[in-house]
């Protein structure tokens, strides 16, 4: 981990993926595709953005052992179930209901990072989290359902929160190692190739979408997977999986609010108030991750599985 060589504030990167994933669930809803099919084409449209600044590093592939394959086999599956999860969810419950269970995610991450790194998170930080959970709570306690459909909508949100978090911290293993930009492409290549088996199998139309459908495609495919999951993915090399999960919690509070003002979703006072204890959570928790982080002695650099100067992530 590298926090040293970012070269600008942490919470700047940070805030534009936030607000960038918040739109997220609202192309979602927007759109009568099936999610499998949103999945696969958000991704694809992202690796043909991508293919101009990553087809130099290809080359670096070759030098993978196959642990690391089987670990971005891995990630990039976990990462197709993710999406097929949670936007699932997302169509048959409201966002704030979705997007609160999603806000479990560093509850997952941090008890992942523990057994796999031994990665220790201090008493205030832990607090920080704990209130910014409980916050995030509050958003979405009056659009929890009792009925059938609803129940559905949330367990399909928490399977792609666990999902997402296994996702997550191979990520952060992997790019101790990987260029930033070919470990996202890699991992989405393998998340298309996972959704084009899951709907050839399933009988599921691939073809024949309105202009709409295509449009709200490749909008899910600029705004919340390029500017929300790609920099998150670049982030991984400078802070840990749990400090960006942590961050992912100030979803809930702008989707929330884009579903109100575009969906006409309804949103309660407790709701506004969560908004506002949720972002007073996140910031104690990075303040505290930061000191943390800045009172430890810096790790050895592993060395690079490829010779030659590695292609700086972003």
């Amino acid at each position: 981990m590298n926090n040293h060589s970012l070269k600008i504030p942490v919470f700047i990167p940070l805030i534009i993926g936030i607000v960038a994933i918040s739109f997220s669930s609202i192309f979602v809803k927007w759109s009568d595709a099936p999610v499998s099919v949103q999945g696969m084409y958000r991704l694809l449209f992202t690796l043909i953005m991508m293919f101009p600044f990553v087809w130099k590093q290809v080359y670096l592939l070759k030098k993978i052992t196959w642990h690391e394959i089987c670990l971005l086999f891995l990630s990039g599956t976990f990462l197709a179930l993710h999406f097929l999860f949670w936007m699932g969810s997302l169509k048959l419950t409201t966002v704030a209901s979705s997007t609160i269970l999603l806000s479990l995610q560093p509850v997952f991450v941090m008890i992942g990072a523990y057994i796999a790194f031994r990665e220790k998170t201090s008493k205030a930080a832990i607090i920080g989290m704990v209130v910014a959970i409980l916050g995030a709570i509050m958003i979405g306690w009056g659009d929890i359902g009792i009925s059938a459909k609803h129940i559905q909508g949330d367990l399909l949100s928490i399977l792609g929160t666990i999902v997402v978090a296994a996702h997550m911290l191979i990520g952060q293993k992997l790019l101790r190692t990987f260029p930033a930009t070919l470990y996202s492409f890699s991992v989405f290549l393998i998340a298309v190739i996972v959704f084009g088996i899951y709907n050839f199998t399933l009988g599921i139309s691939m073809t024949g979408y309105s202009e709409q459908e295509w449009g709200i495609f490749l909008l899910l495919a600029i705004v919340p997977t390029v500017f929300g999951h790609v920099l998150f993915n670049w982030l991984l090399k400078y802070v840990t999986a749990a400090t960006i999960s942590m961050a992912i919690l100030g979803e809930p509070v702008g989707a929330t609010l884009l579903a109100f003002l575009i969906l006409d979703e309804s949103l309660t006072l407790s709701q506004w108030s969560g908004g506002v204890i949720v972002l007073a959570g996140l910031y104690y928790f990075l303040q505290n991750t930061r000191k943390q982080k800045n009172s430890s002695p810096p790790a050895p650099v592993k060395t690079p599985v490829t010779p030659g100067p590695m292609v700086k992530k972003g």
